[in-house]
């Protein structure tokens, strides 16, 4: 049995790449390392709303983590590497690579990222859209 989509009906045009980052999304969702939040902010009459994604990067240091805007998908890596000189009596805290994936609504801006006390923080606004509304001019064909 195939899928319904939701974006089927005649009245939504071109919204495929829509549907195919919500199938991205789900997909996605299933690995739940590293955890994390997203927040709003609160908007002030300077600044208009805000969103921040905190991770828990807990052993990572700044040196490990790569924060990149690839096209609208925000994509935040961590990378650590075993310590050959150490000797474990116990490993507990695996050294762990991750890669979450967060997408992106058009005019959404990354603000810039800190790392403090194991939580990677990523603050993101979205300006305001200008509303604009454009007349479309008719043509008349005489043509049969």
């Amino acid at each position: 049995m195939s899928r319904q989509s939701p974006f089927g009906h005649p009245f939504l045009l071109g919204f495929d790449e829509i549907e195919q980052a919500l199938d991205r999304v789900a997909k996605a969702a299933g690995d739940g390392y590293p955890p994390y939040n997203i927040e709003r902010l609160p908007r002030t009459e300077h600044a208009p709303e805000r969103l921040r994604i905190t991770l828990a990067v807990a052993g990572f240091t700044q040196d490990q983590l790569e924060v990149t805007l690839e096209e609208n998908q925000l994509v935040i890596r961590g990378r650590q590497s075993d310590d050959k000189t150490r000797h474990f009596l116990h490993r507990g805290i695996a050294a762990r690579q991750f890669q979450r994936t967060f997408l992106l609504v058009d005019g959404m801006e990354v603000l810039g990222a800190d790392l403090s006390n194991g939580l990677l923080s990523i603050d993101l606004v979205r300006p305001e859209p200008e509303r604009i509304v454009r007349k479309i001019s008719i043509s008349a064909s005489d043509k049969v």
